[in-house]
């Protein structure tokens, strides 16, 4: 195991954990999503699917949220997060244990930032997974956090605060930027590039990027692909009985293009 920090295309300090180094097997990108970190429990349950299939993983905090990186939380953007999964990724082809394609999975914010890539770089993965991913702006705006008055008082204030989901006492703010930024990405404008494994898993009580969400994206998806809900799991998966479910759904995956 390796915990390191790296430095961004800014010249800014990136957190970055290795696990399976000995393995020297395939290899696979783990990505949290907004305002997150590399250790939360659902970001471990996916690193401990590839883990146990003999892969090296690779996990990192982006900058700009609540983990080791550098950075104000509240300026969190797609674009940034995209920005630092690429310089992981760039950082990690030079070392020896580098394998390409990879597998790359992500959890909301960083399952459309894995997804992205992926589109940008299809030669490049082995299989995707972007579990409770944002889709797009459009079906974003669906839910009651991008709500068009939540979205008015949002950007009135410049800022929005909120209680965290994950953290009880923690208040956490995101700039209206992060709004702007997120209003020029999609991942259904180049979804048909998307032509290696795909796995989607959702809570079916997930609020902000729900079953309906996607299926829309399910749909779009020309490859192989599996979709799974959990049920009674909100956005983030925090008990045993679904964080074990999704260990189980990722291992069969695996086991089937590795």
């Amino acid at each position: 195991m390796q915990n390191l920090f790296i430095q961004s295309r800014e010249g800014k300090k990136i957190a970055v954990l290795v696990e399976g180094l000995e393995k020297r097997g395939s290899l696979a990108f783990v990505m949290h999503g907004l305002s997150g970190n590399k250790l939360q429990p659902h970001i471990s349950a996916f690193a401990e699917a590839f883990l146990r299939n003999g892969f090296t993983v690779v996990r990192f905090d982006t900058r700009n949220t609540y983990g080791e990186s550098e950075g104000t939380p509240e300026d969190e953007t797609i674009t940034s997060d995209l920005s630092d999964l690429e310089d992981v990724i760039e950082w990690a082809r030079k070392e020896p244990w580098f394998r390409e394609p990879f597998f790359l999975a992500g959890h909301s914010l960083g399952g459309i930032c894995t997804g992205i890539y992926a589109e940008k770089h299809p030669e490049r993965v082995a299989g995707l997974a972007p579990i409770s991913t944002v889709v797009n702006w459009e079906l974003s705006t669906q839910t009651k956090k991008y709500s068009a008055p939540e979205l008015a008082l949002w950007k009135a204030a410049g800022v929005r605060e909120a209680p965290s989901e994950t953290s009880p006492g923690m208040i956490k703010r995101l700039a209206w930027g992060h709004v702007e930024d997120r209003m020029r990405y999609s991942l259904l404008l180049q979804a048909p590039k998307l032509t290696m494994p795909v796995l989607l898993i959702v809570g079916d009580r997930d609020e902000g990027t729900p079953p309906e969400h996607q299926k829309v994206l399910f749909d779009a998806l020309p490859g192989p692909k599996e979709m799974h809900i959990i049920k009674g799991a909100p956005h983030t998966f925090m008990k045993a009985e679904h964080l074990e479910e999704i260990r189980q759904i990722f291992d069969t995956w695996i086991k089937k293009y590795v």
